[in-house]
This record gives structure tokens, C-alpha cells and sequence, in this order.
């Protein structure tokens, strides 16, 4: 009996969160391919001593981007915050806690994206309207609470550090390698692997230098989304 109600737990489980990875037209990965247009976007900040680093290479460039922002890390870290939306970034939502969305039941996911979208709206006086859950990792309550948010779902088209470490050059070979007209560049200007931000700080500045010499536009998410395209490979962005 209790290997049963075991194997059962799991099943739920099992379909709860890997089921809804198997509805991949859910979530954005990339924009429109008619222009080339990359959107670079940052994960897991504020922090309080890198995030600033990468805004001034970003103002340096002349580059806007986009920012998925912890919403208890905003919350400790408001004038990065509020810095990022004067700068014209996107300020963008990744969840209150960092919290895997696979260990969250309903009540906890939306909690993740109420809290977080009152925060961000609070500092920014806009309200964020793209997601990207935690290590890209989804479950069956997201997509109801995003769509009653008019949130999308924006995952990354490439991904040059995620749980390995990546040297800076490495991370900057993989991008100028990978890059393709409507790309979504996943970047973390905070720690989740140790050390992430500092390697993000070395690679930057080369690895804006070498998408603006293969001719890419580097713009935020809004932008590079637009209105809703069949090309976006996700969810209908909304109006």
C-alpha cells in the first residue's frame, strides 16, 4: 500500500512539473528573425555591487536590455532597481524567491508572482510584463496565473553560463557563435553558480563589441518581442 501511494505522489508529481514542459509553444525562446535584433537579458539580480558594473558598461554602449529581477533581492537593492528603469531597461520579473517553480504548488506560484510583480511595479511605477521562471523550470499553475497577469512566459535562445561555470571567454565564443537575428541571451549579473557576476563583467564589453560588428541591433525584450508574431515560437505576446 505504501509503495503504491508512493509510485502515485510521484506520477502527480511527474505530471505536475515535467508535464508542462511538454507544451513548449508556452513559453517564448526567441523573437521575430526579419531583423537582426538581439535581446541580452540578466538574471537573477539586483546585486548590489555587480549589477551597477554592468549598467555602466551597458550606458557606456549604449545598449538597453533586460533585466529578470528577484523580487526579495529588488526589494533589499531598490536604487539598482530604480537606476535600471531610468536607464530605459526593461525591468522584468523572475519570481520573489528564486525558488524552483517544480517545488511550488499553486498557492506557492502565485505567491512567486504576485509578490515579485508588486515590488518591481512599486519601484519602477511600471508594471513588469514578462516572466522567466527560475532555471527555466515550469509547472502546471504557471501558465493560468501568467495569462490572468498578462505575463509571457520568456525563456533564452542561448544560454552561454548556466549551472557550469563558464570563463569569460568562453561565455563570449559561445554567444558572437550562437548569435542569430531575434536571439534571447540569457545572462546572470548576479551569483547562482559562484563568482557568475565577475565573469559576466569581463565578457560583457567584448561581447557586445562583437555582436555590433556582425551588425545585431541589441534591444530589450519589448522591443525585440513586439506585437504578437507567429515567429516568436512562444505564447501570443500581448497587446
Amino acid at each position: 500500500m505504501i509503495a503504491r501511494i508512493v509510485v502515485g505522489a510521484a506520477a502527480v508529481w511527474i505530471g505536475y512539473a515535467w508535464g508542462a514542459h511538454l507544451a513548449p509553444w508556452m513559453a517564448i525562446r526567441r523573437g521575430p528573425a526579419a531583423a537582426r535584433r538581439i535581446a541580452l537579458t540578466f538574471d537573477d539580480g539586483p546585486d548590489a555591487e555587480w549589477t551597477p558594473r554592468v549598467l555602466d558598461t551597458l550606458a557606456g554602449r549604449g545598449v538597453r536590455a533586460t533585466f529578470f529581477v528577484v523580487g526579495e533581492r529588488a526589494a533589499r537593492a531598490p536604487a539598482v532597481v530604480r537606476d535600471m528603469a531610468r536607464a530605459g531597461h526593461d525591468v522584468a520579473s523572475h519570481g520573489w524567491s528564486h525558488r524552483s517553480l517544480w517545488l511550488c504548488g499553486p498557492r506557492r506560484t502565485e505567491t512567486e508572482i504576485d509578490r515579485a510583480q508588486e515590488v518591481i511595479t512599486e519601484l519602477t511605477g511600471r508594471a513588469p510584463t514578462d516572466f522567466r521562471p527560475p532555471w527555466g523550470m515550469v509547472n502546471a499553475a504557471l501558465f493560468p496565473v501568467l495569462r490572468k497577469r498578462r505575463l509571457r512566459c520568456v525563456l533564452w535562445s542561448i544560454q552561454p553560463e548556466g549551472l557550469r561555470r563558464a570563463d569569460a571567454r568562453t561565455q563570449v565564443d559561445h554567444v558572437i557563435g550562437r548569435a542569430h537575428p531575434g536571439a534571447i541571451v540569457d545572462l546572470h549579473d548576479a551569483e547562482g553558480t559562484p563568482r557568475a557576476p565577475e565573469r559576466l563583467v569581463a565578457a560583457l564589453p567584448t561581447m557586445i563589441d562583437g555582436l555590433r560588428r556582425q551588425n545585431f541591433e541589441l534591444v530589450t525584450v519589448r522591443e525585440l518581442l513586439g506585437a504578437a508574431d507567429a515567429e516568436t515560437g512562444g505564447t501570443r505576446p500581448l497587446p
